[in-house]
């Protein structure tokens, strides 16, 4: 089952969902003629979208809207801050090419800030799915959610069995003590290739798919911060207003002191190419986020016996 067959199932079961896209169907291509009563296009206007999408959750559907993820977080948040969440309605937002997934386009079509906007509307719950399988799999929570959702859709190949986990619940890949990577999205494959490599040289790596990023898995987190060494986080989005800050925010509220190795975007937009391309020249590859992780693993562990011994 793909994403499409998935939507057809769901309004063959629910006449309330409503399909809609701003002129970007790359997804969905074969909906238009299946479900004409449930689908609308508005064109090349995810404003307008995104109002009309609240007048029919008004009115008891339940919108899910397609666009290009830069487009759909950027161009529309006003009406997506003020149509839909100020009244926590359920309109589903699904942005394509996010991160990374953009590849060769600029910076005008890149969402690497998406998730910081998202997080700025209380109400908004935010899945930022690590492959095909993971999406698919816990999507449905989402869409049939009371409250409003943005969703990063990615179609990678999924690397491990996932499970179906209900809103706000992290995947932990295995309990190390040494190292808790922390990542979503596109990335995950990534952080899984780096931990295999650490360990391999005997660091012990507990990996977060932290695919829920609102509802967070406080639970989850907090026993990473308080039995993991090193904390990492990993993610194709601008370090400020992400998962780096949204780690540095939960371990302040709970007074944990934790310093996190973020690898992620810092002052600049990616360079457009292919997505294996943009991986290495943004430090990204498995083979790169190992070497940071052992290099400041080493660091810090150095540190800590410098410090022992001389007591």
């Amino acid at each position: 089952m793909n994403y499409e067959e998935m939507l057809h199932g769901l309004i063959k079961k629910d006449k309330r969902f409503t399909i809609m896209t701003a002129e970007n169907r790359a997804a969905i291509r074969n909906l238009p003629e299946l479900i004409p009563d449930n689908f609308i296009d508005v064109g090349i206007a995810e404003q307008s979208m995104v109002g009309i999408a609240a007048g029919l959750a008004l009115c008891g559907r339940i919108p899910v809207l397609h666009a290009l993820a830069a487009f759909l977080t950027m161009r529309a948040y006003e009406f997506i801050r003020t149509d839909v969440g100020i009244m926590s309605l359920p309109v589903k937002l699904i942005g394509g090419v996010s991160g990374i997934l953009s590849e060769a386009n600029g910076p005008t079509h890149q969402a690497v800030e998406d998730i910081a906007l998202m997080r700025t509307i209380p109400s908004m719950q935010i899945f930022s799915p690590v492959d095909e399988e993971d999406m698919l799999l816990n999507l449905p929570y989402y869409l049939n959610s009371n409250v409003p959702s943005y969703i990063r859709y990615n179609t990678q190949k999924a690397l491990v069995k996932h499970k179906l986990l209900p809103p706000g619940s992290a995947e932990i890949f295995d309990n190390g003590n040494d190292v808790g990577i922390i990542t979503h999205g596109v990335l995950f494959n990534q952080a899984l290739l780096a931990k295999n490599i650490l360990e391999k040289k005997n660091i012990s790596v507990r990996l977060i798919n932290l695919h829920s990023i609102n509802p967070i898995d406080t639970t989850s987190l907090l026993k990473a911060f308080n039995e993991c060494t090193m904390i990492v986080t990993v993610e194709d989005h601008f370090l400020y207003g992400g998962l780096y800050t949204l780690i540095l925010e939960l371990a302040n509220n709970y007074q944990i002191n934790i310093n996190p190795v973020p690898i992620g975007l810092t002052k600049k937009y990616f360079t457009p190419a292919m997505l294996d391309d943009i991986l290495i020249n943004e430090g990204f590859s498995g083979v790169q986020i190992a070497e940071k992780i052992e290099s400041q693993f080493n660091k810090r562990k150095g540190s800590y016996y410098a410090e022992w011994s001389s007591i």
